[in-house]
């Protein structure tokens, strides 16, 4: 049986960057992994030899001095990324059904309020009040700005509705709908997302937005590199099903070949729910086991990843979110006839060319129900497997009614499509596991904000969580999740001050 200092469950970004920072302060670490491809939501594959991100198309606060570019440097990977900086006065672009007109996010607070100020005329107070309040609930998060707080800071923070704080600041109700117009970013509920998870996502993308020249899975490839150079392994093809407690404490992770991992800490990046699965412990009271299960996933996606003809449409240096309905909120309420009511448009950039596109993916919500029939399969590249000719008959269904949706409003579309590959939220359970496939992490009520807010810490000493699950998803979320989880081990100011001084 192999022992180690740190054993971490899931390579996903959150336990990368939990082995990466302990490994640079001296642990013995390894992290397993059940998939072929490590990264989670990071992770990447190749069409055609266009490569395709699976769930990180950009990032933001990746400028110098902004908080991703500090917890980067800290990592170690900052200098070695190769990025792309999105259109300044665009970076993401709001459209309509029936609407001609392309409403541009700009980068840089002023800039973002000149840009919307000239489409929306006598609204400049309004854009004002909006950047004012979207930085004074950035500000009320101290991880997240790299400084030591405490949680009484954010309690007013938590209990402010999206919705409510928009419609309260402009009585236009297309303005509305513009400033809700990436809640595709954390699938947005109205009267449900509280003001911080729309704040907090969209306070990093204003501040500097960039893509990944050749995908996001390169800073997984860079995380496990300094893993490696630490001592610390990476093993993949390792599904963890047992962790075994001995003495009060966690004393190894039992794969599902009955293979040992021993380890004086523990730290899972799967679900938080299905961490308490693997467990049996008298120490984990069924109470906190039911509340972890009674949690609202948020919901999954339907993605298409287009392989582009040789030089048939435009490389755009920025994103599209197309609505076809007025009210932005209410793409999650859609039913089979009027599927799908907006999407996402992300265009890959390529180290090739950067006048054409080799590719584009567009991404739409979809509920686990309609893939349902098939909770069976499992199909990854590891585990390969059919789901059978009905399930890729519903593919080609809904990749042909999404591809009527884009050509709306980009016409030529279809006939720019050399191959396209559709994955569903059966692909992402299969990937990242979660049951239902969710993407998003755990639904935030802003009525009930401490039902969500998770801890790193058990009641186990030895067993600490981290993820997109505990409190943001994203890149940047994910990262500040797990400083918070290596903080319960090194201790937040040591933590603070390595990470402000990298």
């Amino acid at each position: 049986m192999d022992h180690y200092d740190v054993v971490i469950i899931g390579s996903g970004l959150g336990g990368l960057a939990c082995g990466t920072m302990l490994a640079q302060e001296g642990y013995k670490v390894c992290v397993l992994e059940k998939n072929k491809q490590i990264g989670g939501n990071l992770q990447t594959f190749v069409r055609d030899r266009v490569v395709f991100d699976s769930g990180v198309h950009y990032v933001g606060g990746l400028d110098i001095g902004q908080n991703l570019y500090q917890l980067f440097k800290y990592l170690g990977i900052m200098d070695k990324l190769k990025l792309c900086k999105l259109d300044e006065e665009g970076f993401d672009r709001i459209l309509f059904k029936d609407d001609p007109n392309v409403y541009c996010y700009a980068q840089g607070y002023e800039n973002f309020i000149k840009v919307l100020s000239k489409q929306f005329p006598g609204e400049e107070e309004a854009l004002r009040k909006y950047c004012e309040g979207i930085k004074e609930v950035c500000s009320k998060f101290p991880l997240y700005n790299l400084r030591k707080g405490d949680y009484l800071e954010k309690i007013g923070a938590l209990e402010v509705d999206t919705r409510a704080f928009i419609e309260s600041i402009t009585a236009n109700k297309k303005l509305q709908s513009v400033l809700a117009g990436t809640s595709l970013l954390y699938a947005g509920e109205p009267d449900k997302t509280p003001l911080y998870v729309h704040a907090l996502v969209l306070n990093s993308y204003i501040e500097s937005s960039w893509r990944f020249t050749g995908g996001g899975s390169q800073i997984a490839r860079l995380l496990s590199r300094q893993i490696i150079a630490h001592g610390g392994r990476i093993i993949n093809y390792t599904e963890i099903k047992r962790l075994v407690e001995e003495n009060g404490k966690i004393a190894y992770a039992e794969s599902a070949t009955g293979e040992h991992f021993a380890g004086k800490l523990f730290i899972s990046n799967v679900h938080p729910a299905k961490s308490m699965e693997m467990i049996k412990s008298d120490q984990i009271k069924k109470a906190f086991r039911t509340r972890l299960k009674s949690l609202e996933n948020s919901i999954s996606v339907f993605y298409v990843n287009v392989v582009l003809k040789e030089k048939a449409m435009k490389y755009f240096n920025h994103n599209y979110y197309y609505f076809a309905v007025e009210d932005t909120w209410a793409v999650l309420n859609y039913d089979d006839g009027n599927w799908p009511l907006g999407y996402a448009l992300y265009f890959t950039a390529s180290t090739k060319d950067n006048e054409w596109s080799d590719g584009v993916t567009i991404m739409t919500y979809m509920r686990f129900d309609e893939v349902k029939r098939w909770q069976h399969t499992f199909n990854t590249v590891a585990t390969e497997s059919d789901r059978g000719e009905d399930y890729e008959a519903f593919k080609k269904t809904k990749s042909e009614k999404l591809f009527s949706a884009v050509e709306e409003k980009f016409p030529g579309f279809k006939d720019s499509i050399q191959s396209y590959y559709a994955a569903t939220p059966l692909t992402v359970r299969d990937y990242i596991g979660t049951d239902d496939g969710s993407l998003y992490g755990i639904v935030k009520d802003y009525r009930e904000p401490m039902r969500t807010f998770i801890s790193p810490r058990t009641k186990i000493p030895n067993l600490f969580l981290t993820g997109q699950n505990l409190n943001l998803h994203g890149v940047l979320g994910v990262t500040v999740n797990a400083v918070m989880t290596c903080s319960e081990i090194l201790g937040i100011d040591y933590i603070l001050d390595k990470i402000r001084n990298a």
